[in-house]
């Protein structure tokens, strides 16, 4: 298996996880805040469904948040639940098609995450997706199960059975 392959699989294994966790938001409850310093449900939900277009970011050598020129990124806040899995259906479709076609020694090259001077992340490009794409996926959706919780509506099975949902 090659490292693109890899890579890929271990994203597409936590699609149907995420795919029920954002199907569980109440779309009513979208500007909920647990906390003053808190994402809302509807961009913390957002912000899950968005995360898989960063796999876009790995194909220059480096990004800087400092240069906007060198990239761009806005911010998705669904509007309710349909605008959600639409997007979320999008941005599944931009992964695979971001990294189907790299190489071994491509992957394994240093990536670099800068502010301006300041680097923040410097790491093989292979682990530096894992990091920002799957494994960030994996924290926010986790996070956002705490909001279901919080607002009584039910917790579906991630990678196990929850008090509201046993396997599917």
């Amino acid at each position: 298996m090659t490292i693109s392959q890899g890579l890929i699989a271990g994203f597409l294994s936590e699609v149907p996880a995420t795919r029920r966790v954002l199907e569980a938001v109440p779309e009513k409850r979208l500007d909920y805040k647990p906390h003053e310093k808190s994402m809302t449900l509807g961009r913390l939900a957002g912000h899950v469904a968005e995360i898989p277009r960063l796999a876009s970011w790995f194909k220059m050598n480096e990004l800087d948040f400092a240069a906007p020129a060198g990239w761009s990124f806005k911010p998705f806040t669904p509007a309710n639940r349909a605008d959600l899995l639409r997007f979320l259906e999008e941005q599944i479709a931009s992964f695979e098609p971001a990294l189907k076609d790299k190489d071994d020694a491509f992957l394994s090259a240093i990536w670099t995450l800068r502010r301006g001077e300041k680097v923040l992340l410097s790491l093989p490009r292979e682990a530096a997706i894992r990091s920002m794409v799957t494994h960030h996926l994996i924290h926010h959706r986790g996070q956002l199960t705490v909001y279901l919780r919080l607002l009584g509506a039910p917790v579906p099975s991630t990678y196990g059975p929850t008090a509201d949902q046993p396997m599917p």
